[in-house]
């Protein structure tokens, strides 16, 4: 199965993806990842990508579709993926639908996870990460001590509130109009409630896969 992930900023897909892949049997496929590791493996999609990040432009959609579908092709993505991230826009949900149909593939399933702004602002304005080993906590505050080296945490600077409320604000305009979008076009679409524990959301959501 090929299911894409979405959600508001803070939802919780990189925390459901990989746990959604392993019972599925599938991979965890994100737009960042694919594109760091075809920049540093030196491709020509690659390094098109790294020539317009060097001018400090955004990599375009055609760019982009054409790094995942390399990756798609690659025998790690053979038995299904959890696309994660990787539709923002509607074009891309229609690139993303082309490069599938090329592979004999399509977008079997879409999960939302669901979660009221006001949690969203709560749970990542508590998040801090130490600013030595990069290690992440939450319900620790900013000046507190990291428990493996003892550095410094501190609140990376798009978990501020302000930072927060303005990428939801995006979302709203940009990808959330994409999730009606899939609607429309006749896949299998499903919102899953995003509040609980990490098990009982993984849980509702394969229920929605009919897993």
């Amino acid at each position: 199965m090929d299911i894409v992930l979405f959600g508001k900023p803070g939802a919780g897909k990189g925390t459901q993806a990989p746990r959604l892949a392993e019972a599925l049997g599938g991979a965890t496929l994100s737009t960042g990842d694919v594109l760091r590791n075809a920049i540093k493996d030196g491709t020509s999609l690659g390094l098109e990508a790294k020539a317009y990040m060097n001018r400090g432009d955004l990599v375009p959609d055609t760019v982009i579709l054409g790094i995942i579908g390399e990756a798609l092709r690659m025998p790690l993505y053979a038995k299904g993926t959890i696309l994660d991230g990787v539709v923002r826009t509607i074009p891309q949900a229609e690139g993303l639908g082309k490069v599938l149909a090329s592979l004999g593939r399509k977008v079997d399933g879409v999960i939302a996870f669901d979660i009221a702004d006001s949690e969203i602002v709560k749970r990542m304005s508590g998040r801090t990460v130490c600013s030595n080993c990069q290690t992440p906590y939450a319900g620790r505050k900013p000046g507190d001590k990291c428990d493996k080296c003892g550095g410094t945490l501190i609140r990376r600077r798009d978990d501020d509130p302000v930072a927060v409320q303005n990428r939801l604000d995006v979302y709203a305009q940009q990808t959330a109009p994409v999730f009606h979008w899939y609607k429309t076009s006749g896949a299998k679409v499903a919102t899953v409630d995003a509040v609980g524990t990490v098990e009982d959301v993984t849980k509702r959501a394969l229920k929605a896969l009919g897993k």
